[in-house]
């Protein structure tokens, strides 16, 4: 993944303690020598990926107590190959965040790791390790979720490189992880996939400090008002439309705003518009690294 660091600008969640938050393109020191997100490192095959995985891991890592953990809720975002038989995988956790694990033994063809480390399967994880990179113990599937098919699989593999992009290891979302989960639910049950995406759009957004309300204006807290324009700054927030805004910004109603923070992308207008906006804030805060789940469906659906 080609890096660079961007300001920091102080976290506006709209919690009333804020801290800053975490660049969606700073250096994550365990996998800048591994294969980028979904292949796109294609210098590194990928056993050689998941070595220098290790080997970073293991040479930039000081020592740390021994964590273990049991039976945590998660999903496997990611996974490369390790060795002969083994896997890295990049797992999003309830409460831990993302995780990296080395899964000891997962490409053999008996091993009961195989069938479970698998995209979009609810699963419970257990680990161990004082590294960056920690051991797989144990992974169990819980079930539950419709499978993801056709258009919906490739919406799930979006989200999947969302996370990858915009959440830090070790940080915990309890709430994104739980939009996650329902986000795929909606996708199983054939919901419409750009609205559902819309919505996890925003929800990572706000959730991973990148975005602040939709419903009011930054700085004056005033409510958005239905029947007026209104654009969204980068590093500030929601600010009434003025003739002097840069042409890349894109102007939005206080409807579709409205709508989009009550979920509603019922209306042409705001699926239209909330597009846009989704589509600007994410280059923006990538500083222009394309999506590659985002060109495809863009291809695909005109999502």
């Amino acid at each position: 993944m080609n890096e660079g660091p961007v300001a920091t600008p102080a976290r506006k969640t709209g919690r009333a303690a804020a801290s800053p938050r975490r660049d969606a393109r700073a250096p994550d020191p365990v996998v800048e020598e591994a294969a980028e997100v979904l292949g796109s490192h294609d210098a590194l095959e990928p056993a050689a990926a998941g070595r220098a995985m290790m080997d970073r891991a293991l040479r930039i890592v000081p020592a740390r107590s021994e964590t273990r953990v049991a039976a945590q809720p998660g999903f496997v975002l990611h996974a490369w190959p390790y060795r002969e038989t083994s896997l890295i995988v990049d797992v999003f956790t309830r409460d831990h965040g993302r995780v990296a694990l080395v899964a000891k033994g997962a490409k053999r063809p008996h091993s009961a790791l195989r069938a479970v480390l698998q995209h979009f399967l609810p699963i419970a994880l257990s680990w161990s390790g004082r590294g960056e990179v920690r051991t797989l113990t144990k992974a169990e599937w819980v079930g539950g979720m419709p499978p993801l098919a056709g258009d919906a699989l490739l919406s799930g593999f979006y989200l999947n490189e969302l996370l990858l992009r915009f959440c830090p290891r070790d940080d915990a979302h309890e709430a994104l992880f739980r939009h996650y989960m329902a986000t795929l639910t909606r996708l199983g049950h054939g919901e419409p996939a750009a609205s559902v995406l819309r919505s996890f759009e925003r929800v990572l957004l706000q959730e991973t400090g990148f975005a602040v309300a939709f419903d009011r204006c930054a700085g004056s807290g005033e409510a958005v008002q239905p029947a007026l324009d209104y654009v969204y700054q980068p590093e500030r927030g929601v600010r009434r439309a003025h003739a002097s805004d840069p042409s890349s910004w894109p102007v939005v109603s206080g409807q579709t705003l409205l709508d989009m923070s009550r979920d509603d992308y019922s209306r042409a207008q705001t699926a239209a518009q909330s597009r846009a906006l989704m589509r600007f804030l994410l280059h923006y805060y990538l500083q222009g690294v394309p999506l590659k789940t985002r060109q495809i469906l863009i291809d695909l659906q005109a999502l």
